[in-house]
C-alpha cells in the first residue's frame, strides 16, 4: 500500500511541476521559432564542417525557409569569413605541468541579398570556455574537450540563428 502512495505522491508532484513550468512559459532552447526575414537561404560553408551542418539542419527545421544549395536565386547568402578554433595554456602546476586549458571558438560571418547588398556586415561570435586538465585522466579530458567544442557550437548555431532573425530587409 505504501508503494502505491508513494508511486501517487511522486506523479502527482512531477504534473503540478510541469503544470508549473507550462504556465510560467518555460520552453527549452533551441525550441524559440525563429522568424527570418526571407525564404530562402544559402549557405557558403565547406561541406565537411561540422558548425555549416548543425546551422543548416537548425535552418531546415524552420517553417517557411529553405536551404537552397546554389547562391543564385537565394534572397540570403551567409557568407562564410573564418571559423577559427583554439586551445592555449592558460595556468601551469608548480612543477611547470600545464593545469588548465583554455578553448576558443571564433566564427565570422556576412549575409548577403540575393542582388549581393549587405544585409549585416562582417560579424565576429567569439566563445571561450576553461577546461582543467589532469595528466592522470587524458582520456576522460580529450572527452570533455570534444564535448566543450559541441557545446560551443551548438551556442554558435543559435547566436548566429538569433542574429539572422534581427536582420531588417532592405
Amino acid at each position: 500500500m505504501t508503494l502505491f502512495n508513494s508511486r501517487l505522491a511522486r506523479a502527482l508532484c512531477m504534473m503540478v511541476l510541469a503544470a508549473t513550468l507550462t504556465a510560467c512559459g518555460f520552453h527549452l532552447r533551441g525550441s524559440e521559432g525563429y522568424n527570418l526575414p526571407f525564404h530562402t537561404i544559402y549557405l557558403g560553408f565547406p561541406d565537411n564542417s561540422p558548425l555549416g551542418a548543425e546551422l543548416r539542419r537548425n535552418l531546415r527545421g524552420l517553417d517557411g525557409l529553405t536551404v537552397v544549395t546554389t547562391a543564385k536565386g537565394a534572397e540570403a547568402q551567409v557568407d562564410v569569413v573564418s571559423e577559427t578554433r583554439g586551445k592555449t595554456i592558460l595556468s601551469l602546476n608548480s612543477q611547470g605541468r600545464v593545469r588548465e586549458y583554455l578553448l576558443t571558438y571564433t566564427f565570422v560571418f556576412k549575409v548577403r541579398n540575393g542582388a549581393g547588398v549587405e544585409l549585416l556586415g562582417p560579424t565576429e561570435i567569439a566563445l571561450k570556455r576553461n577546461i582543467a586538465f589532469n595528466e592522470d585522466a587524458v582520456l576522460a579530458k580529450e572527452s570533455e574537450e570534444a564535448l566543450l567544442i559541441r557545446d560551443m557550437q551548438t551556442d554558435l548555431v543559435q547566436q548566429v540563428l538569433r542574429r539572422l532573425a534581427a536582420i531588417k530587409p532592405i
